[in-house]
């Protein structure tokens, strides 16, 4: 592509700016190994989860006394559990259950602690110290201890136990959007837009949130491992997904009887949840390496 047809095309030449900088952004993410590993894990997660039916060898939900904890072999694969039902075919469908609750956190707490936290650092005044003082009432209390007490009210059950997530993960959000918007609130280029007459609701929408994304994306990255813990923690205690769903917590906590004879009923799912949590990390630290302007730099 000539130099001339860029300039003849504007939006072609914006279009290839983008693919350049995309190019270079994978360069520089292939070169953090750990990175790449924390990719594989994650992009192996939503294989299992998509393709789970195909994936399991077995009904994830129906019992067979016959193989009642039965030990790994050639038709289980991961062994069998205390009501014969095939581990490995309710771990894959467990990855599904996973991701729901990871998304329904991650699309409801995000973007309401990104709308809270540039509005308050944008507009200021009362508004910035109400909306900050309902944030620090939020995180002065443990999550999980927070997210139990909500459960306990709602009831138990997935939708529940992502709301009550959601519930304990959108302060950190409204904390980093804040501290996005007041650098932002006073650059040039803000002060320039409202200049020339635009509302603060343009302002922040436009301008504000686009700028506390890419930190936003990073935070999100690394909340997922949380979430994933927080939400066993919930199954584990009987609080989450509910029988016979094959949750990896609620899998933990009816293996738990069986830890010292039995072992792999409780240790698989419990491997599962710390492989897919320290894949969340590693993706995180590169995202956030790459994408931090300092830590940019300072490479």
């Amino acid at each position: 592509m000539s130099t001339t047809d860029l300039v003849d095309d504007p939006r072609r030449a914006v279009r290839a700016a983008r693919w350049a900088e995309f190019k270079r952004f994978a360069r520089r993410f292939l070169r953090n190994p750990l990175g790449v590993v924390g990719l594989v894990i994650v992009i192996l997660l939503l294989f299992v989860a998509a393709f789970a039916p195909w994936l399991a060898t077995h009904d994830p939900y129906l019992p067979n006394l016959a193989a009642r904890l039965s030990a790994p072999s050639a038709e289980f694969w991961l062994g069998a559990d205390e009501l014969g039902r095939d581990i490995y075919s309710r771990l894959v469908h467990g990855s599904r259950l996973t991701l729901l609750i990871v998304a329904l956190v991650i699309v409801t707490s995000a973007p309401v602690g990104l709308i809270v936290g540039a509005v308050s650092g944008t507009v200021g005044g009362w508004v910035d110290v109400v909306f900050m003082r309902i944030t620090d009432v939020f995180l002065a209390v443990p999550k999980l201890l927070l997210a139990l007490a909500f459960v306990a009210a709602l009831g138990p059950g997935i939708v529940n136990a992502a709301l009550a997530i959601t519930l304990t993960a959108w302060p950190p959000y409204a904390r980093l959007a804040r501290a996005e918007a007041l650098v932002v609130r006073n650059s040039d280029y803000v002060n320039a837009v409202r200049l020339a007459g635009a509302s603060e609701f343009r302002i922040i929408v436009f301008h504000v949130i686009p700028m506390c994304l890419s930190s936003v994306i990073v935070r999100m990255t690394f909340d997922m491992a949380g979430i994933i813990l927080t939400a066993a923690g919930l199954g584990f205690i009987g609080l989450g997904a509910q029988p016979p769903l094959p949750e990896w917590g609620a899998m933990i906590s009816t293996g738990r009887k069986f830890i010292f004879d039995q072992w792999w009923i409780a240790t698989v799912p419990g491997a599962a949840i710390f492989i897919v949590s320290l894949g969340f990390n590693l993706l995180g630290d590169a995202l956030r390496d790459l994408l931090d302007p300092h830590l940019r730099q300072r490479n």
